[in-house]
């Protein structure tokens, strides 16, 4: 069931919207507003938990919500709100001008991986069915395109071989370039657990940084950025140098093995420890826990995919699988992490250039004309769409005239900035399809178009394992807001009606505007699916068995055919493959460097990744203030040995430099990166950050062959220490326009950045700030008058130095202050404010250049970790020295990791031991 009535509430089941797990989730509400959301114990993928994000999902449905049409007159006014009438209209007219002056190829799609699936198929098929384009990618391609790629190469199709129960039933888990301790909570409180069950469980962590799920592995194989090719084949010339190949396995099931061998052989120890740069040790431990694993599982996510090699990357790893039989049986198999919530639905239906529904290749005439039959239409046009990368330089080139962009943020997560910047100001008309606003890329928008969001729709999403769930809906959207698959259906029937006024031809005789009406004569969402359902007949995820009844009663699995009584939870168990000869290939290629070496100029290897808190470009978590209190920037982390050979503290403001650009962000000293190697989370866009967006350093150039996926993963940088001596920080609670106000300052500044924090059952806003050199009066005049901060008591001060501090009281309170030039108290006094606490004695010393004696604050308690009960490093530490030994005793005293458990990892590397239990 879906919805429940409990003691005068509502309950309904969805699904969070956030990563490829696909938590289960019950939302309580009201029918006008969700005001609090938990975990599904009846859920399979989570038994009820949830991580810090899921937790806090409610905080982040009512605010800076896109709820009507928007338009401008010109892309440097500010939108103004239109009818939707008007707004679809004229999108369809300048499609439709498009596509006549320029032909269907002019027009493009960029959607998201957070559609559900039927947004997905109704935009599929305006693309391809009615405009006749095939430039229609999505933000998949930055995260799953290569595991696309090698699955296909490797078992002859798209599909996950293992399932979450795996991780129970395995004795040996390998991670490779994830961290899912971080990025999949709740996967990794799984293997928490079976640890727990089985201490012989052997885990892996396969990543150039100490992660914290590296930090809590059994070994930790920190290698060479991109070199995981040459491990892998590493790991294949150990096992047949041992004896530990499942020849049986190889001879019946598989092809290429002599290729993969005369490669493997090309591989030794040593030098794959020269090119790895790790101990040999290293290497022949990982094989020979491998070589004896009775089951195995593999993980992986963007750090084998967001590769200029990726395709090879995670077909060696899959090498692994098949030439020790550890695929297809309970706790083997590889089994990718995905890094959206319907990135799997998306591959389904179609939703890349190179695809159509039901796994379907736009390149097999076969396909096409399979299609073309359900859709109704004489023939789909075969010409290759691009990709994302390319659609962008398309754009930017002056191909792409129309482009709609749903769902995704692209001048922050697309590689290569300027690129994209470009694209956007190239293109005559964009449309931007969203449910929240503003967001970096809605700068750029013509037609900006409400969405409905999670908890806002009923839709249909697929997790990473191949479980398909239906998300319920709680309450409505807000103001004119619609579910995607609705805009996208009215705007083709308003686009048939604009065809006709064209001189582009009819189709078979028909007017365009009765082709869109019959095309997509869609009532609901549910006959959508419906449709979709039917173009998976007798493909590998047919799904013709499974009715609405079976899908509000829980989620399931595919393949799920006529006939059948439950999915399937493992593919292959017969080892018969999809490929021609039905046995898996093996891939023979050889290692590649990463694409953009290091040098004198830029001597270190820059990777990016996710923080624990933050996810994808902060649109919707960049709304919970609670979500801030882990990382509250963008932060460089640097090796300490390499910090001090530039002068760099901790703490310190660095500017990192590609051949591309720079970003100017504070560093961290720490050992979770080696030697040569610094770290720069993706998240912090212009929103959040003055300059800390990490793609204006990566390169759009560097992409993946195969599955066009660039090398978001790496880039060369040069880091030195920014002369910015000028520190400033600004700390308010919040009231209207104040948050506003604060966005609008980061672009003038050389340094910035912006958070919000809890405060009491408030909020604040915390900006962080720095200059070359004294601001001024003016300006420290502006800062006052923006942010109220003379509406109350003000307790002021003021130097020859230029240094300026403004105090602002109420009620004996702390509410609001700004330090310019001298930021030495400023963690105190922001610690004063978001506690609420009474000034009392501390008034004397508001001002005052030093923290007084006695007072606590952030330097005192540490890195908060614990974002649900509040507690930091310092607090944990000190638990543990006072004889707390297990993350249970460390829960038992000072309450860290008793709720949601996403800080146990981070907790067991303070203990340096495995995490306990999450029960």
């Amino acid at each position: 069931m879906t919805e429940m009535a409990v003691a005068g509430r509502r309950e309904t089941r969805s699904v969070c919207p956030y990563c490829g797990t696909g938590c289960g989730v019950i939302l309580e509400h009201d029918e006008k507003r969700v005001f609090a959301v938990r975990g599904d114990p009846a859920h399979p993928a989570n038994f009820g938990a949830l991580c810090t994000k899921g937790r806090g999902l409610a905080a982040t449905l009512d605010r800076e919500r896109l709820s009507s049409p928007l338009r401008r007159a010109r892309r440097d006014a500010a939108p103004k709100r239109v009818s939707w009438h008007a707004a679809l209209d004229e999108a369809a007219a300048r499609f439709a001008a498009a596509i006549e002056a320029h032909g269907p190829e002019a027009c493009a799609f960029y959607v998201s991986g957070q559609l559900s699936t039927e947004d997905y198929y109704v935009v599929n098929k305006l693309a391809r069915g009615l405009i006749g384009t095939n430039h229609i990618d999505t933000n998949s391609r930055l995260c799953m395109a290569s595991t696309v790629s090698a699955y296909k190469a490797s078992l002859g199709q798209d599909s996950v071989p293992g399932c979450y129960e795996d991780l129970e039933q395995a004795d040996l888990i390998l991670i490779a370039g994830a961290n899912p301790a971080f990025a999949h909570p709740i996967l990794f409180r799984r293997i928490e657990a079976a640890r727990e069950r089985n201490p012989d469980l052997f885990l892996i962590t396969i990543d150039p940084r100490r992660t914290p799920t590296a930090m809590v592995s059994d070994l930790h194989v920190a290698l060479a950025p991109g070199t995981d090719v040459a491990f892998f084949h590493g790991l294949v010339h150990i096992l047949m140098r041992d004896g530990r190949l499942d020849r049986d396995f190889i001879r019946e099931h598989t092809e290429g093995f002599e290729a993969l061998r005369e490669i493997a052989y090309d591989y030794p120890p040593r030098r794959v420890a020269d090119i790895c740069h790790i101990p040999v040790e290293v290497l022949e431990r990982a094989a020979a826990a491998w070589g004896k694993a009775r089951a195995a599982t593999s993980l992986w996510c963007q750090g084998l995919n967001q590769s200029s090699h990726g395709t090879d990357k995670n077909h060696a790893l899959i090498n692994l699988h098949l030439v020790t039989g550890h695929i297809g049986r309970p706790g083997a198999g590889p089994l990718s992490l995905t890094g959206q919530p319907n990135a799997m639905g998306g591959r389904e239906v179609g939703g890349m250039p190179q695809l159509l529904p039901g796994h379907r290749e736009l390149a097999n005439e076969a396909h096409r004309a399979e299609i073309a039959a359900l859709w109704g239409v004489p023939d789909l046009n075969p010409a290759p769409g691009l990709t994302a990368v390319p659609l962008f330089q398309a754009a930017a080139e002056g191909r792409i005239k129309a482009l709609w962009i749903a769902c995704t943020n692209p001048v922050v997560s697309l590689p290569e900035t300027r690129l994209v910047d470009a694209a956007l100001r190239a293109a005559d008309f964009v449309v931007v399809q969203e449910a929240y606003y503003p967001t970096e890329t809605a700068a750029y928008a013509d037609l900006l178009l409400p969405a409905a969001s999670f908890a806002e729709r009923e839709a249909v999403v697929t997790n990473s394992e191949r479980r398909i769930s239906l998300m319920g809906k709680a309450v409505h959207p807000p103001g004119e807001a619609r579910p995607d698959w609705e805009i996208f259906r009215d705007f083709a029937h308003t686009l048939g009606v604009a065809l006709d006024a064209t001189r582009v031809p009819r189709v078979a005789g028909e007017t365009h505007a009765l082709r869109a009406r019959r095309l997509f004569a869609f009532a609901t969402h549910r006959t959508v699916f419906d449709e979709y359902k039917a173009c998976t007949e007798g493909r590998d995820l047919d799904i013709t068995g499974l009715d609405w009844r079976e899908l509000e009663a829980g989620p399931r699995q595919w393949p799920y055919p006529r006939g059948a009584s439950e999915g399937r939870a493992r593919l292959y168990t017969d080892h018969v493959f999809a490929t021609p000869s039905g046995r898996a290939r093996l891939s023979a290629a050889p290692y590649q460097p990463v694409a953009e070496p290091v040098s004198q100029a830029f001597p270190f290897h820059l990777t990016t990744g996710r923080l624990r808190d933050q996810w994808h470009t902060m649109s919707r978590t960049g709304l919970d203030a609670g979500l801030f209190a882990h990382d509250p920037e963008a932060v460089l982390s640097i090796h300490p040995l390499d910090a001090a050979g530039l002068g760099i503290q901790d703490g310190d403001l660095v500017t990192a430099e590609s051949r591309r650009g720079a970003v100017t962000v504070r560093a961290r000293a720490h050992e979770e990166v080696a030697p040569g190697t610094v770290f720069l989370p993706m998240h912090f866009g212009a929103r959040f950050s003055a300059r800390g967006a990490v793609n204006v350093l990566t390169e759009a150039a560097a992409r993946d062959p195969v599955s066009n996926q660039p090398e978001l993963k790496h880039a060369a940088v040069a880091v030195r220490k920014t002369a910015l001596p000028w520190a400033g920080r600004l700390v308010r609670r919040l009231e209207p326009g104040l948050w506003e106000a604060a966005r609008a300052l980061l672009p003038e500044l050389g340094y910035g950045a912006l958070a919000r924090h809890a405060c009491g059952s408030a909020e604040a806003l915390v900006l962080r700030f720095a200059f070359p050199e004294p601001p001024g009066e003016a300006w420290a005049g502006r800062l006052a008058t923006l942010f109220a901060l003379r509406d109350g008591m003000v307790v002021g001060y003021q130097d020859s130095r230029g240094v300026r501090k403004h105090i602002l009281l109420r009620d004996e309170r702390l509410w609001g202050f700004c330090l310019l030039g001298d930021d030495a108290t400023g963690a105190w006094l922001q610690d004063l404010l978001l506690t609420e606490a009474e000034v009392g004695a501390w008034r004397h010393a508001l001002v005052a250049p030093t923290v007084p004696a006695g007072a606590v604050s952030v330097s005192v308690s540490g890195r908060l970790i614990c974002q649900c009960r509040g507690v930091g490093e310092a607090v944990i530490r000190q638990s543990i020295e006072d004889g707390a030994r297990t993350v249970a005793a460390v829960s038992a005293r000072c309450g860290a990791g008793a709720a949601c458990g996403s800080c146990r990892p981070e907790i067991a590397a303070l203990l340096g031991a495995r995490p306990a239990s999450p029960t």
